[in-house]
């Protein structure tokens, strides 16, 4: 499957259920997940992801060791996607700003305040605030109806691994 096909999909599937777990690996190759909240754009020809975070020692420690993250989608419904991707890091406060208005401003229920959260209460160039860019190169979205009722088909994409 392309990755134009699969795309919109997975971003309409995770926007919709919109907290992720999300695993890294530490160098010891110890897995590590936790709950996050990832934004994606999809232009017709790329498809990346933003998370806003605070970027504690462990994640540093991690995507500095392995920088990869596989994040997986669920909805009670049985509805599930996931996103394995490439992850870098950015502190320049011109992204920063940039990732902080994605969220702001972002389509409900993907869109929030930032600034409920306490420890980024000085605003997107706060020490506290950091953004990592997502860049698949694993996508899979299996609508419910797939498991529930043999209805439809899992979608796929695997593009060039890292």
């Amino acid at each position: 499957m392309t990755l134009d096909t699969i795309a919109p999909a997975f971003v309409d599937m995770a926007h919709s259920i919109v907290w992720a777990s999300a695993a890294t690996v530490d160098a010891n190759c110890r897995p590590r997940s936790r709950v996050l909240h990832p934004i994606w754009e999809w232009d017709g020809t790329d498809l990346f992801g933003w998370i806003a975070t605070v970027p504690s020692p462990v994640k540093r420690a991690h995507l500095s060791a392995h920088p990869e993250m596989s994040l997986n989608y669920w909805a009670p419904s049985q509805d599930t996607c996931s996103a394995d991707c490439l992850v870098e890091w950015y502190t320049d406060d011109d992204t920063r700003v940039t990732v902080w208005e994605k969220f702001a401003n972002g389509p409900a229920p993907v869109g929030y305040d930032p600034y409920v959260i306490p420890q980024w209460s000085d605003g997107p160039t706060s020490d506290q605030f950091a953004a990592l860019r997502l860049t698949p190169y694993r996508l899979r979205v299996m609508p419910a109806s797939v498991m529930t009722q043999g209805v439809g088909e899992v979608l796929t994409w695997q593009g060039r691994l890292p």
